[in-house]
């Protein structure tokens, strides 16, 4: 197997473990805390490989995550597309923060994505945007480090580029 299709197969394997990750069942309470694992994926490829892993490929992740979750098709979609944008509009400023910066703006961007999702459910039912949901954008915000640096020594240990 080259080297290409070993690092697309990481890359993509990734990308399941977070699928599964997100729709894994947490109890009660607990689901507030929920990460969007998905997207923070998503953003270390994105920062990490723009030119393998872009805007096409979070909105395939987003309609995927829509289908797992019966949800309204396109919303986490178009979020997906959204932050990966901004994210990939911007990599070579966030790839010179700290982690620590890096994580505050990965926060921002998953506090955007809700508000996002949010505002697109809002447009085709009526929903009620429930505070505690932004639990998981301080989780996300611990996360943020610890993931960077497991996806950055996978990346290098089977040298995808």
């Amino acid at each position: 197997m080259s080297t290409g299709t070993s690092g697309r197969l990481i890359i993509w394997l990734s990308f399941v473990i977070a699928i599964l990750l997100q729709v894994a069942p947490w109890p009660g309470e607990l689901a507030n805390f929920r990460p969007t694992w998905i997207l923070l994926v998503a953003c270390y490829w994105v920062l990490a490989l723009p030119h393998r892993v872009n805007v096409g490929t979070a909105l395939v992740l987003g309609l995927l995550w829509d289908l797992m979750l019966g949800s309204t098709l396109g919303v986490r979609g178009m979020m997906m597309a959204i932050l990966c944008y901004i994210v990939a509009l911007n990599f070579q400023v966030l790839r010179n923060l700290s982690l620590w910066q890096q994580a505050v703006i990965i926060a921002s961007i998953s506090l955007a994505g809700k508000l996002i999702e949010f505002w697109a459910e809002y447009l085709v039912s009526p929903v009620i945007f429930d505070i505690r949901q932004l639990w998981g954008v301080l989780l996300n915000f611990l996360l943020w480090p610890w993931l960077f640096l497991l996806l950055r020594r996978v990346r290098r240990q089977f040298s995808i580029k």
